[in-house]
């Protein structure tokens, strides 16, 4: 399995995302400051992973803590909130560290250090189940012989393992189901194509890459089954919030009558956010669009709009993959049975 994030001699250490397919870098993260930055730069990336990260980066941070614990732990906190605001996981991890914290702040500095590091690992570990339970629940919506579009990266390197919407092709596929897969590339940072597509390979999963910009042409032709896509925020009414770009794929799905699961762990559900107006939206740098592989391809000058992520409405959204069942319509009942 693909190590997205792991603890190793009281450090985070991860895989350095943004120089994938061409190299395979570790790099080691020492204070929770540079954990932050990570979140922030891209070295790592998707709800579930980011989750994992901001909870070991509290960990990191508390064991090298001055002075009163309880400051020191809202200020650690503050740092890893800031860092991107759509990803819900992220503040689910936080609040989860702060409980922890609550629950214990009466032990030995060295035994509640140790105790919210359990609790970040703890996350970790979970999170791997959780990919491997919605992988099976998920592949049986998925027909024998599909070939299944994808957006994004919600793979391996979207978690802490295994993966959420890639969770479940790789899950049909271990199942010997025989699917194929069309990734679309995601500009403007491209995780389809460098991180997608190289999971893919990586499990010899037969896959295609397109342009995002070929999806209508592919499903108008009959050429998808079904997609699969993760999500950074899931609000109380199953409104979706993912990679930008997967608004419209929906809606082609919807036009050409083929099923858009979503698949996510219960952590990415957010049932105090009423609906999609309500998730905030990350505005990344105009360099992302304007540069490709640190190269200008835009002319100079021109105005450029960059957010991260759109909003699927519920109604385009034909099932909801947990870890724990799948939701469907009307999904501020069946999502709330879930949580």
């Amino acid at each position: 399995m693909i190590r997205t994030i792991e603890w190793r001699d009281d450090a985070v250490v991860m895989l350095d995302q943004r120089l994938l397919p061409t190299r395979e870098v570790y790099n080691t993260y020492r204070t929770h400051d540079e954990v932050a930055c990570a979140i922030k730069d891209m070295v790592i990336r998707g709800a579930p992973a980011i989750g994992v990260a901001a909870a070991l980066g509290v960990a990191l941070g508390m064991r090298q803590a001055k002075g009163n614990p309880e400051r020191a732990l809202e200020r650690i906190c503050a740092k890893l909130a800031a860092t991107r605001p759509t990803a819900v996981n992220l503040a689910w991890a936080l609040a989860r560290m702060r409980r922890t914290f609550v629950a214990n702040r009466n032990l030995p500095l060295e035994q509640l250090r140790q105790t919210l590091l359990d609790e970040a690992l703890a996350i970790r570990s979970e999170d791997i189940e959780a990919c491997r339970a919605m992988g099976r629940l998920g592949a049986e919506l998925i027909p024998a012989g599909a070939c299944v579009m994808t957006h994004c990266n919600a793979g391996a390197l979207a978690t802490a393992g295994y993966g959420t919407a890639l969770g479940v092709i790789r899950a049909a596929h271990e199942a010997g189901k025989g699917i194929s897969v069309i990734t679309n590339e995601t500009r403007p940072f491209l995780q389809g194509a460098r991180l997608t597509a190289w999971e893919l390979v990586k499990e010899k999963i037969p896959a295609t890459l397109i342009t995002d910009n070929m999806a209508g042409s592919f499903l108008k032709a009959g050429r998808v089954d079904c997609i699969v896509v993760g999500a950074d925020r899931i609000a109380a009414n199953g409104d979706v919030a993912n990679k930008i770009g997967t608004y419209p794929l929906a809606v082609l799905a919807q036009r050409h009558r083929v099923p858009f699961y979503v698949a996510a762990p219960l952590s990415t559900i957010d049932l105090a956010c009423p609906d999609g107006d309500a998730i905030p939206i990350e505005q990344r740098h105009p360099d992302e669009v304007s540069h490709c592989g640190g190269q200008r391809v835009a002319a100079k000058g021109v105005g450029i709009a960059n957010p991260a992520f759109d909003v699927t409405p519920n109604d385009l959204v034909s099932a909801i993959i947990t870890e724990c069942g799948i939701a469907r319509r009307p999904y501020r009942r069946s999502l709330a049975r879930l949580g």
